[in-house]
């Protein structure tokens, strides 16, 4: 593996265990940030991915766009679209006043950046 792959790989650890962590919490001020922090995730795995593969991550925050460009190499990612389109929502959505995320919001991102954080892993070798 690439040393700049193992490195998004790590930077996306780190963004699931905040995730994670926060959802512990009985803060009311956690939810956004599980979303921030689970689209955070799949953004750096994702961009390892690319990496991987030969290919230059653009500087994007839109998982679908990243997916797009992944595609031709993993082809059977095509299923995480819409999800990819609400974990890019949850973490722009309610990262400024105006919005806040529920409970609710921040479990499902974070299911949806655990399966594909798994998924992702897997593929690499790694155990999820």
């Amino acid at each position: 593996m690439k040393p700049l792959t193992l490195e998004w790989l790590d930077k996306a650890e780190g963004d699931f265990f905040h995730a994670a962590a926060a959802l512990k919490s009985r803060s009311r001020h956690v939810p956004d940030g599980v979303c921030f922090h689970s689209q955070q995730c799949v953004e750096k795995l994702l961009k390892a991915r690319m990496v991987e593969a030969g290919l230059t991550p653009p500087r994007t925050h839109d998982l679908q766009d990243l997916l797009k460009l992944l595609l031709p190499h993993e082809p059977l990612w095509a299923t995480w679209h819409d999800s990819l389109g609400a974990l890019t929502y949850f973490a722009v959505h309610f990262r400024y006043p105006g919005a806040t995320a529920t409970r609710a919001d921040a479990r499902q991102a974070l299911r949806l950046c655990r399966a594909i954080r798994r998924e992702v892993r897997t593929g690499f070798g790694i155990r999820p």
